[in-house]
């Protein structure tokens, strides 16, 4: 009888270890501590090399299973990299790092313009607008033409056609 729980058990665990669902990333790095420049990489959960270290300057996501985040070079530039390590879009950086999850969605840049993903890396909002404000209470801040002003280190957006969407990018009715 132990012989048959044993091995129950055995089957269900290799089942499982094998499923597809449990692909994943896991983040490795050299040296003593993982701080951004610290040389980092990733390794599917069998162990083998994805992304090689040194291929970004840096790792953001510790375990990637859907989407992650990296930093392509000493630039600063974030961007979303799918489980097979490839580039989708540029995430939009606040406060030196990547942007918030607000509502669900997060701002993406592409081709100089801005749309919004969720946490899976999906995009959800084609980038469209010029200038974009992060989703609260189901509503987002955008317009088509704005000019962008340097205040110093920061920058700030000026237009005369702001309008609210929805999170299915929809103009949100007045």
């Amino acid at each position: 009888m132990k012989k048959l729980i044993f091995g129950i058990i055995m089957t269900f665990l290799i089942s499982a270890c094998s499923s597809k669902k449990d692909s994943y990333l896991i983040k490795f790095y050299e040296g003593e501590f993982d701080e951004i420049g610290v040389p980092s990489g990733y390794l599917n959960s069998k162990g083998d090399t994805i992304i090689p270290i040194g291929k970004y300057y840096y790792c953001y996501t510790d375990t990637i299973r859907d989407f992650g985040m990296v930093i392509r070079n000493k630039t600063g530039k974030i961007i979303g990299i799918d489980k097979n390590g490839t580039e989708l879009f540029e995430v939009f950086k606040y406060d030196n790092g990547p942007e918030y999850v607000e509502s669900g969605l997060f701002r993406i840049i592409k081709n100089g313009k801005i749309g919004y993903a969720n946490s899976q890396g999906k995009i959800v909002i084609e980038p469209n607008f010029d200038c974009a404000y992060p989703f609260k209470g189901g509503f987002a801040k955008v317009s088509d033409n704005c000019e962008i002003i340097k205040d110093g280190e920061h920058s700030l957006w000026k237009s005369e056609n702001w309008y609210q969407i929805t999170k299915n990018g929809k103009r949100a009715e007045k």
